[in-house]
């Protein structure tokens, strides 16, 4: 009966391993799925931004680098909503320029979803 039981809980331990390794992986691909959602978002807010300041191109492309790049400066979207909006100045309000944030977060997600 001795070995039945240790059997048992050998058998457990690993279940309650497996499920921490899932677990743990999941988590870690929530949190990349989140950062690529987040930089797709920086990317096409930039792209927005440019064209309202009348940039096209290669210029856009740039400006929506420097979006994605400003997004390192602090934790959450503040550092990024600062660039724009100082960038942009009376060209959008704060509703406008936020609620472009969280459009273009969930086009990003969907995007990505469409790429899985």
């Amino acid at each position: 009966m001795g070995q039945r039981i240790k059997a048992q809980r050998d058998l457990d331990m690993t279940t309650f391993d497996d499920r921490e390794n899932a677990f743990e992986n999941k988590f870690a691909h929530d949190a990349e799925m989140q950062f690529k959602a987040e930089a797709r978002r920086n990317k096409l807010l930039g792209l927005w931004a440019a064209e309202l300041m009348g940039k096209s191109g290669e210029a856009a492309d740039e400006y929506a680098k420097e979006v994605i790049k400003a997004d390192f400066e602090e934790a959450g979207d503040e550092d990024v909503y600062r660039k724009v909006a100082g960038d942009l100045g009376d060209l959008a309000d704060e509703t406008t320029i936020r609620t472009k944030m969280v459009e273009y977060l969930s086009q990003a997600k969907a995007q990505l979803m469409d790429e899985i």
